[in-house]
């Protein structure tokens, strides 16, 4: 085992000297815990708003800025998180970052003011969105390649097991122990526990103070705005119709604006925050282009089916949980089952990738034909399929794309991806919603249109409020269901684009002597 793990480099001649392996594996688990811990934080907090907004007397309109507040949080953070962890130390920024976070935690229920609220709640965004993209960055610079593609499975977990798991554990708090305080307390046993191994396994590095001067600070400071002001037009921009409020419409203007500099200025720094010009690498460009439509396409495993049944079948989270678990625990298991196919010689990666695709359009072809009768059984067939196609797509493109770039490349990997990832996920939760709005009203109208002509033909016609309470639960289903196969075209178009991705060779399962010299991909 000790020749499976990169020692890790002094920053200086001053450095501590290098721990153990066992105990550098011992402190990845406590980053793993972490970033499992700021996926439940962040999704728990969603799902359970109702509840959480029942409890502290808050509206419906004032208690969404909570979602949107940790959410712009989580954005601000996960592009510079990296550069912050090498410059402090991965050891002591973690450690720093989930002391805020449990102690933010530990406060939440006791507040009862929205403002301070608010603030708490980005506060403990920006300090959770910190989590996962240091989990991906060590995982690149600590573990050599007859390995790394495992860590990289339990990077996939906070992708496919951590938002079908909130499920369960928001309907368990509200309904099981019926103490919606345990939606934000849920984190600190995590927290105690990753702190413990992260403290002990990890080696004490000092701080990087000569790296302090050379970062692209105007950049960040034009970077931090823009996806604040991004994050919050994608989060609120259906509840505020869009380009109809100004809010959204001077939002998506200044964020856009903005974030073109950003992009611009990081373009030219010697040294960035990220380096964006990576993306120009075949398997960098599609891939991370194909990982943001994945977190769309998704979205059928997750958001819909709680969408039908939440709405038409008045399930509440608890009722709902056994849909998110048949794809959730699983994943304990698939993602390293997928990356031990992708060490064997004769495995095609885009092969894998292109295959969990197609079970995913298989998952949303089938639950399009749901109707109205349908329940929670009827949707086991199709979270099956979802549950293996997830880990075969996700461990298949982080493969890919990780592949073609150095370990000391991993800052920048990690940046990138998870500010992808962030702004992917917010974008296809407002696509779908948009989706869903757009053709509720669509085939609400025709099932209006129909009944007009039928009341011609029909002697007895039902009252307004009559007809709307059968129109409606209908339009709704045949939304969701159209939902369904755009998300099932959208992954079929996705596989001729997979397979354009440079073919990587299996990495050698035998550990290195020395540290991987694999040169990136042009």
């Amino acid at each position: 085992m000790s020749a499976a793990v990169l020692p890790p480099r002094p920053a200086s001649p001053a450095a501590a000297p290098a721990v153990s392996a066992n105990r550098l594996l011992v402190g990845l688990a406590g980053i793993l815990i972490a970033a499992m811990m700021a996926g439940l934080n962040n999704r728990v907090g969603a799902l359970a708003l109702a509840d959480v907004r029942g409890a502290l007397g808050f509206g419906m309109d004032d208690a969404s800025w909570l979602t949107t507040a940790y959410n712009v949080g989580e954005v601000l953070a996960m592009p510079f998180s990296a550069w912050f962890a090498i410059t402090l130390s991965v050891r002591r920024f973690e450690l720093w970052m989930i002391g805020v976070c449990s102690l933010l935690a530990a406060c939440l229920p006791f507040i009862h003011d929205l403002g301070l609220l608010l603030t708490i709640r980005f506060l403990q965004g920006i300090a959770s969105g910190t989590m996962i993209p240091v989990l991906m960055m060590a995982a690149l610079k600590f573990l050599t390649p007859d390995i790394r593609l495992h860590g990289l499975a339990l990077y996939a977990l906070t992708a496919t097991f951590a938002p079908n798991l909130s499920i369960w554990l928001a309907g368990y708090w509200t309904d099981g122990l019926f103490d919606w305080r345990w939606v934000y307390w849920q984190i600190l046993p995590f927290a105690a526990i990753a702190a413990l191994l992260i403290g002990w396994g990890l080696p004490k590095e000092p701080i990087q103070r000569d790296r302090f001067p050379q970062a692209d600070w105007v950049g960040m400071a034009c970077g931090v705005p823009a996806f604040a002001l991004i994050a919050i037009a994608l989060d609120q921009g259906e509840r505020l119709d869009w380009l109809n409020s100004p809010l959204i419409a001077s939002s998506l203007v200044a964020g856009s604006a903005l974030l073109g500099v950003h992009l611009l200025l990081e373009w030219y720094h010697p040294t960035p925050f990220i380096k964006w010009q990576m993306l120009g690498r075949r398997n960098l460009g599609i891939g991370f282009t194909l990982f943001v439509v994945l977190l769309l396409v998704m979205a059928s495993g997750s958001l819909l089916p709680m969408r039908y049944l939440g709405a038409l079948q008045d399930y509440r989270q608890l009722q709902m949980a056994p849909i998110g678990l048949i794809v959730a625990l699983p994943q304990l298991i698939l993602g390293s089952l997928v990356a031990l196919l992708l060490y064997r010689k004769w495995v095609d990666a885009r092969v894998v990738f292109a295959g969990g695709l197609l079970l995913i359009a298989l998952a949303c072809f089938l639950a399009a034909r749901l109707t109205s009768d349908w329940n929670r059984d009827q949707f086991i067939l199709a979270q099956t399929l979802q549950a293996f196609g997830q880990p075969m797509a996700v461990v298949s493109m982080l493969f890919l794309c990780t592949s073609v770039v150095h370990p000391s490349e991993g800052s920048y990997v990690s940046g990138s991806i998870n500010t992808l990832r962030a702004l992917g996920s917010l974008s296809g939760g407002a696509v779908v919603g948009h989706l869903l709005t757009i053709r509720q009203r669509f085939h609400a109208e025709m099932l209006l249109d129909h009944a007009a002509l039928a009341s011609h033909l029909i002697p007895v016609t039902q009252e307004p409020a009559q007809l709307m309470g059968v129109i409606g639960p209908q339009a709704w289903v045949l939304s969701i269901a159209d939902a369904y196969r755009v998300l099932g075209v959208l992954a079929l178009l996705m596989v001729p684009f997979v397979l354009c991705m440079a073919h990587i060779p299996a990495p050698n399962l035998q550990p290195p002597t020395s540290r991987s010299t694999s040169s990136p991909e042009g």
